[in-house]
C-alpha cells in the first residue's frame, strides 16, 4: 500500500514509507492549488486513514486506487478546522483494519464532493447555496457540535428549504446495519427541525423514522440487514416559524458483512 502527493498535473511529488504496523508520508511542503492525495491498495478492504493531523482518524473502505483532493481553495475549507490543510508540515498514515468490531458505519472525516473511491461517501440532491457548511459530507464528519450554524465546527447538511430534499449513503460495499441515529441542528429559534423522516435502504425496505425537537442523538434500532446503502428524505418539517431545519449527524450503527 502507498500513499502519494501528486501536483495539478498528476505529478508525483512525495510518497510513504513503511512505518509501524502501515505506511506514513511526513510532507514538509505546503499544499499548492490541484494538489491531492492518492491512495493505493492491493486489494480493497478496511483501513484506518489519516490525511490531516486536524481530522484524525478515520476506518474507511478504498477501492484499489483513491483519491482525495485537497482543499486549497478558501470557500471549499469552511466546513474544516482552520488549520487543516494548512501549514508546511503534514503526516498521513494508512494502516489495515480488522472489522470484527460493531460501529458507526457512516463516519468518514475524509469525505467531499471530489472523493474518489473512499467509503462511505455522503451525496445529496440540494445543498444550501452550494456551500461547504451545509454539504451533505459534513453529516458523517462526526462532529456533533449543533447549537450554532455555519463555519467548523457547526457545519451541517442544510437542505436549502426544499422539501424534497435528500441524502444518499454509499458505503462501496456490503455492511450489516442493525441501528439508525439522527442528530438535529438545534440552532434554536434559527432552526427549526423535523418530525419525521423515512430512510430507504439498497433493498428497498423503508424505515419511518419519529423525530423530536431534541439536541442529542435520536437512537432507532432496525432489524439486522445487509444493505450497500441508504437514503435519507421525505423530510417533514415541524410547524414552525423558522424554514431551516437541517441535520448535523447522521450515524448508522453496525458491521462488516
Amino acid at each position: 500500500m502507498q500513499i502519494s502527493v501528486v501536483n495539478q498535473e498528476n505529478q508525483v511529488v512525495a510518497t510513504s514509507r513503511p512505518c509501524g504496523y502501515g505506511v506514513a508520508l511526513e510532507y514538509t511542503q505546503a499544499y499548492q492549488a490541484g494538489d491531492a492525495v492518492v491512495l493505493s491498495v492491493e486489494q480493497a478492504g478496511l483501513f484506518e486513514l489519516q490525511i490531516d493531523e486536524c481530522l484524525g482518524k478515520s476506518v474507511v473502505y478504498l477501492e484499489e486506487e483513491a483519491r482525495f483532493q485537497i482543499p486549497t481553495e478558501a470557500s471549499k475549507r469552511t466546513c474544516y478546522p482552520k488549520l487543516a490543510f494548512a501549514g508546511d508540515c503534514h503526516l498521513m498514515t494508512l494502516t489495515p483494519f480488522s472489522p470484527e468490531m460493531r460501529r458507526n458505519l457512516a463516519l468518514n472525516a475524509y469525505d467531499h464532493h471530489h472523493t474518489k473511491g473512499i467509503h462511505p461517501h455522503a451525496s445529496a440532491n440540494v445543498e444550501t447555496r452550494g456551500e461547504m457548511v451545509f454539504a451533505a459530507r459534513n453529516a458523517i464528519d462526526g462532529v456533533f457540535a449543533n447549537h450554532s450554524h455555519g463555519d467548523y465546527p457547526y457545519a451541517s447538511w442544510g437542505i436549502n428549504r426544499d422539501p424534497k430534499a435528500e441524502m444518499s449513503l454509499d458505503f462501496g460495499r456490503s455492511v450489516i446495519v442493525d441501528e439508525i441515529r439522527l442528530t438535529l441542528r438545534a440552532d434554536w429559534p434559527h432552526d427549526s427541525w423535523w418530525t419525521e423522516a423515512v430512510v430507504t435502504d439498497s433493498n428497498q425496505t423503508r424505515y419511518v423514522l419519529p423525530l423530536t425537537k431534541s439536541p442529542l442523538p435520536q437512537i432507532f434500532p432496525i432489524k439486522p440487514t445487509t444493505i450497500t446503502s441508504i437514503t435519507l428524505g421525505e423530510l417533514k418539517k415541524a410547524d414552525d416559524p423558522s424554514p431551516f431545519p437541517a441535520l448535523t449527524q447522521i450515524e448508522v450503527w453496525g458491521t462488516e458483512a
